[in-house]
């Protein structure tokens, strides 16, 4: 419990410097979210609300965020964002047919995951402008979910999961917010439930990423030489393209 009253503390410290007064996390019925949930409510016990945002998502994530709201006696406020999602979905389709068309080749349907993302990426985007507006009607901080694992390869949306004020698990591996989420408390069916960022039915971390967290971890705890050439390879150029998620947008030298 030692690095759970640890990473509370320094959630508290952070609302304090920011002279905000409080919290909101996006609760998605995932473990991350879980863990954050849990640990903001310790560091700010009565000024946490944890926000349900479901975007034609699946019903168990839904059940599963209600369990941990329920487990922990967070307050939570729901917003169902299907309805404004399909309306900009549809007005994005249309757009295409005003763009030129060799620009717009390039955005004939595909049916593989990359040329999902564009679609599924809205989800995540949608969720932040209400955290944000949440968090700004309040003056609280957003506690984002991102652990070492997904931030260091890039596993988040731009603007979107990654558009947080503070990352309580950034220093984390998975395995480590597992271990912190026994000591928590967190119900076991969330523990063990697959890492799944809910972008479409189906969908999990693992697949979408092509190698398991562990593998991703051998990597970053024992190098390179811990996993298969391939995947080392595979791992580093993540890494080198995503870098531009972690940083600040660039500028011209002068």
């Amino acid at each position: 419990m030692r690095r759970a009253a640890n990473i509370a503390e320094w959630i508290q410290q952070q609302v304090t410097l920011a002279s905000c007064r409080g919290l909101v996390v996006g609760l998605s019925g995932g473990l991350d979210s879980a863990v954050v949930a849990r640990l903001c409510q310790i560091a700010m016990p009565s000024r946490v609300i944890a926000a349900m945002l479901p975007c034609h998502s699946d019903p168990r994530d839904e059940r599963d965020a209600n369990l941990v709201a329920t487990h922990f006696g967070l307050p939570v406020v729901r917003i169902d964002l299907a309805p404004t999602y399909d309306v900009l979905v549809n007005d994005l389709k249309t757009m295409f047919l005003r763009i030129p068309e060799d620009q717009a080749a390039a955005s004939e349907p595909s049916t593989d995951v990359k040329a999902r993302l564009p679609l599924a990426n809205i989800k995540p985007r949608l969720r932040m402008s209400a955290l944000y507006f949440i968090a700004n009607s309040l003056n609280y901080l957003i506690a984002g979910t991102g652990n070492r694992s997904e931030l260091t390869i890039g596993y988040f949306t731009k603007y979107g999961d990654g558009a947080v004020d503070l990352l309580p698990l950034g220093r984390l591996l998975k395995s480590e917010v597992r271990e912190l989420a026994a000591d928590l408390d967190i119900p076991q069916s969330i523990i063990d439930k697959p890492p799944s960022a809910g972008l479409w039915p189906g969908q999990t971390d693992e697949d979408e990423m092509g190698f398991t967290y562990g593998d991703l971890e051998r990597y970053l705890t024992d190098g390179p030489d811990a996993v298969a050439p391939a995947l080392a390879m595979r791992i580093e150029r993540l890494m080198r393209s995503t870098e531009h998620k972690r940083a600040q947008a660039i500028m011209p030298e002068s």
